[in-house]
């Protein structure tokens, strides 16, 4: 009998269901939940066929947002990071250098002259 042991205990991820985690189940069902509503409210507007196509539209976001994983981050963090960096705190970063030996000198001779 052989146990395999993550390298980093920080990559182990406990099994529910059907060897999913508790995040990836909860969005599996989630994303069938959202399937199944999309059919029903879809159907009789826009046919069979083309609601199906529109039910795995709805769904696959709940469904990848479950498996997504970026650098560590979930896909609820790498949003988070995404708006900060790009929309929060976006901007031009202008460079300002500042000479405190200059400054100093400045202030000492505003001081003798006064």
């Amino acid at each position: 009998m052989e146990i395999k042991i993550p390298k980093e205990v920080r990559q182990h991820s406990e099994t529910i269901f059907f060897g999913l985690s508790t995040r990836q189940f909860i969005c599996a069902v989630l994303a069938v939940g959202a399937a199944i509503g999309t059919y029903f409210l879809t159907k009789g507007a826009i046919g069979k066929e083309t609601a199906s196509w529109v039910c795995i539209v709805a769904a696959a976001p709940l469904a990848v947002a479950g498996f997504f994983r970026y650098n560590g981050l979930t896909f609820e963090q790498f949003v988070w990071a995404f708006i900060k960096s790009q929309i929060l705190c976006a901007g031009p970063r202008v460079f300002r250098s500042e000479n405190l030996y200059c400054k100093i000198l400045n202030e000492k001779e505003k001081n003798i002259y006064d």
